[in-house]
């Protein structure tokens, strides 16, 4: 449906054409001041300066124009030429009908049409997930559900690290420990074991140890290059090996995902366009698109109106490796080839910024990027109290299975706090502490926007009070209780008896709007200060009337129905966030 302020962006758009002005300068929305109006239209000012009149002169023709419209109960004109708007309570309470009526609850239809591929989450294979992957994961899956929302095709793939250096620390620390040695006979080409020789346990040790070796001893990083090399040319001892390191650790990653209510439609590595790497270097050769420098293979994408030095995208090192630059390029490839995506999102920390850049530029500079438009939504990073990224206490890098079961023990201590539960079962009691502690994470994570770093801080994140998931969730139960306890309430046509009626109406009624905006800035955060306002205003409408002891029986079922919608609402932008609302508490 067409939002409230869109419609009458239509009108006022009507009003400056019969004026013999742009109809674009009757841009509508919603106020700046509450207090002095509900919408505001400020182009009477930007047509004045196209015009060159006087702008108040220009908003008192519009205005009167607006004023003989019925569905405008106050059109005033404020300082040099802005135009306050009110709408009736009629036309709310009738836009309210509409809305209930619509299935997808005022959602908008931005990407009709249109397909998106989503890039986010991003593990790396044999390291289990970490608190760095959270906010790829939780930031990706909410504008997946968001776009989907909107009307787009969406697909979303992890893109697994799986074809890169660590592949070659970890093979060649298994040969040294000797543990499968029929992986590294060179004259066995297989078949080989079907089970794996490690498992999630052994590689988080196997890992480190193999990466610090790297680190202290350049023949041992020479030889994990070199195992890197032949993995990707195919050696098949250790593509068998390589095998089995990615099945052990989807497992691992299935696991840590589901915890978080997030899901991929593709599970595809940097290894899935292996086969496309060899023709796209040649076809870059041919063009003249790639040269060699300094030994390695490279696309110079520099610019001449660069203000800092764009170094070139390196397809293949010296030895003849390929790098993550030249995966992401040959993905672009096979995204665009596959799905013909009106628009590509990589959810990636901020600081791969230059990275991104480098290969858009090579990905346009050749052509396969199609009619796509290519973009880094970057993120800040999450922080501990001392303001640094977010460890344990003892210093090391806290394992996101780890903190999801912090969260459920904060949760479970929130809800013993606040008598929650006490006479429900323990399963029920343990499902509600796990919505509510991932619920805690989510919104602590959503709630900032998503370029700035934050402190995450569990205690304060885990309250009933304040802006919070657990606040959310606890003001969505409330709304569930009110309407099991009103039983079954025949449906009556809206109407609006107060203030506090009219400002959960227009909050309501803005839903799309706030939808729309947070897919055009790739903002969660607008998502959930919509939906905290939105819990706050019902709270002062149910402070204010009586809704289950009302003895007007119109009055009580227009009143539920409200709630109805409110609930309607606010449940589907929780959702969009990932949070699930108990039933109860």
């Amino acid at each position: 449906m067409t939002s409230l302020s869109a419609e009458l962006t239509t009108i006022t758009g009507d009003a400056f054409e019969a004026e013999g002005l742009s109809r674009a300068f009757g841009q509508v929305q919603g106020s700046d001041r509450s207090d002095l109006a509900q919408f505001q239209c400020n182009g009477a000012l930007a047509a004045a300066k196209a015009a060159k009149t006087n702008p108040r002169a220009i908003a008192e023709k519009i205005a009167a124009r607006l004023k003989a419209n019925l569905f405008f109960s106050k059109v005033e004109i404020a300082g040099p030429g802005f135009l306050n708007l009110d709408v009736t309570d009629a036309m709310l309470a009738a836009r309210l009908d509409v809305l209930r009526a619509d299935p997808r609850q005022g959602a908008p239809d931005t990407g009709a049409g249109r397909t998106l591929v989503i890039d986010f989450g991003g593990p790396n294979i044999a390291k289990p997930m970490a608190v760095h992957h959270l906010r790829s994961s939780i930031i990706g899956d909410c504008l997946q559900r968001l776009y989907r929302a909107n009307g787009w095709a969406v697909i979303s793939d992890v893109h697994l690290g799986d074809w890169g250096l660590q592949i070659g620390q970890l093979i060649t620390e298994i040969e040294l420990e000797g543990s499968a040695p029929i992986y590294f006979d060179s004259n066995v080409v297989g078949p080989y074991p079907d089970d794996a020789p490690v498992t999630m346990e052994s590689l988080v040790t196997l890992y480190p140890r193999a990466s610090a070796a790297c680190k202290a001893d350049p023949p041992r990083l020479e030889a994990a290059r070199r195992a890197t090399v032949d993995l990707q040319a195919g050696r098949p001892g250790y593509r068998a090996l390589w095998k089995h390191f990615v099945t052990v650790t989807e497992a691992g990653l299935t696991r840590e995902f589901a915890s978080l209510g997030v899901k991929f439609d593709l599970w595809k590595g940097e290894s899935g366009v292996d086969g496309l790497i060899a023709p796209m270097i040649e076809d870059l050769k041919a063009r003249g698109l790639a040269e060699t420098s300094e030994g390695a293979l490279v696309v110079s994408v520099a610019r001449d109106d660069d203000k800092k030095p764009m170094p070139p995208l390196i397809l293949l090192k010296s030895e003849g490796g390929v790098l993550y630059g030249t995966t992401d390029l040959a993905t672009i490839i096979e995204r665009v080839r596959d799905h013909d995506p009106a628009l590509i999102l990589y959810v990636v920390d901020h600081r791969q910024h230059s990275h991104f850049e480098q290969v858009f530029r090579a990905a346009h500079l050749a052509g396969f990027a199609g009619n796509a438009v290519l973009e880094h939504v970057g993120y800040g990073t999450m922080n501990g109290p001392d303001g640094k990224p977010f460890k344990t206490r003892a210093g090391g890098a806290m394992k996101l299975y780890d903190l999801i079961e912090m969260g459920k023990a904060e949760a479970e201590k929130r809800l013993a706090e606040q008598g929650i539960g006490a006479g429900y079962t323990a399963d029920e009691r343990a499902e509600i502490a796990r919505k509510v502690g991932i619920a805690t994470i989510k919104f602590a994570d959503l709630s900032n926007h998503r370029t700035t770093d934050y402190i995450f801080d569990l205690e304060r994140f885990s309250k009933f009070e304040g802006k919070t998931g657990p606040y959310l969730q606890y003001a969505a139960v409330r709304i569930q209780s009110i309407l099991r306890k009103a039983g079954a309430c025949a449906a009556v046509p809206s109407f609006l008896t107060s203030p506090e009626e009219r400002v959960l109406a227009l909050r309501v009624l803005a839903l799309g709007d706030i939808m729309a905006a947070a897919e055009d800035k790739r903002a969660p955060n607008m998502l959930c200060e919509y939906a905290f306002e939105l819990a706050q205003d019902f709270s002062r409408f149910y402070a204010a009337h009586h809704i289950l002891s009302e003895t007007d029986a119109n009055l009580r079922a227009a009143r539920l129905s409200l709630c109805a919608q409110v609930l309607g609402v606010l449940t589907k932008v929780l959702d969009l966030l990932g949070i699930e609302v108990p039933e109860r508490m």
